[in-house]
């Protein structure tokens, strides 16, 4: 794990001069965290929640997003990087009710300078700051990612993040997202499984077809069936040609002495 402490303060004040001159070059392009690939158990994709939305009135389809890198901000750290009054910005609504993609976005840098600028921030703002990178992200910044869930924090590597107006040292909240599957009630009843529970997800795509295991079941009201796998995952899998995905319970080996 890393300390922010390993980044001197001249250090971040250099990273700023040159975040800053990239940032007023480059402020449109689509939000990073919400380029969806949505598969639904049947042959075929979709290019839009709403054409999916077609496919099963009498149940939401299966769809599996990738969620790019990204950073999830408390109102406070809001107004410190973007300034006072600040608030976030919707640029593009994400495939569960309530939740977009801001036009805001920030540096992440990690120990010895390194940085990935224009990380998009997610909405609405949360309790906590956090960050969630892909396994190659960490490697590019040196931080060692602990996989966690999102939200679950305690004790991860911190960063520092760099806005248009300021800068914020996080002492933990960098992670690598654990695979997941969001259900709503009606979903679980189909599946037969809990919150917190395990499942596996199967992908055919041209010569890759593979099985991930152990999604955690995550569940809530008002919650559309949706897998979230991380850039790697979905580049390892070729998940952009599949033709077809099938989510299923995980099931305990038999074991015999």
């Amino acid at each position: 794990m890393v300390s922010t402490a390993e980044i001197r303060r001249s250090d971040i004040e250099r990273v700023v001069r040159d975040v800053l001159r990239r940032q007023s070059a480059v402020q449109s392009g689509r939000p990073s965290a919400d380029i969806p690939v949505l598969r639904n158990e049947q042959v075929g994709s979709f290019p839009d929640p709403a054409a999916a939305a077609v496919a099963a009135p009498s149940r939401n389809p299966l769809v599996v997003n990738i969620s790019a890198r990204h950073v999830h901000l408390t109102a406070d750290d809001v107004e410190t990087l973007f300034g006072p009054g600040r608030t976030l910005t919707p640029e593009k609504d994400l495939y569960q009710d309530g939740y977009y993609a801001a036009r805001e976005t920030v540096a992440v840098v990690g120990p010895r300078r390194r940085m990935i600028p224009n990380v998009r921030v997610l909405g609405p703002c949360r309790k906590e700051s956090q960050v969630e990178l892909a396994f190659t992200d960490g490697i590019s910044l040196g931080i060692d990612l602990p996989v966690r869930i999102s939200g679950d924090i305690q004790g991860t590597p911190g960063c520092v993040l760099v806005g248009p107006h300021g800068v914020v040292e996080l002492q933990q909240g960098v992670i690598r997202a654990m695979r997941h599957v969001h259900m709503g009630p009606d979903d679980l009843a189909h599946y037969g499984v809990a919150d917190g529970h395990t499942m596996h997800l199967r992908v055919e795509s041209p010569g890759c077809t593979t099985v991930l295991e152990d999604l955690v079941v995550r569940s809530g009201d008002n919650i559309r069936l949706e897998v979230h796998l991380d850039t790697d995952e979905g580049n390892a899998i070729n998940i952009e040609q599949a033709t077809k995905v099938e989510l299923f319970k995980a099931v305990p080996c038999a074991c015999h002495s």
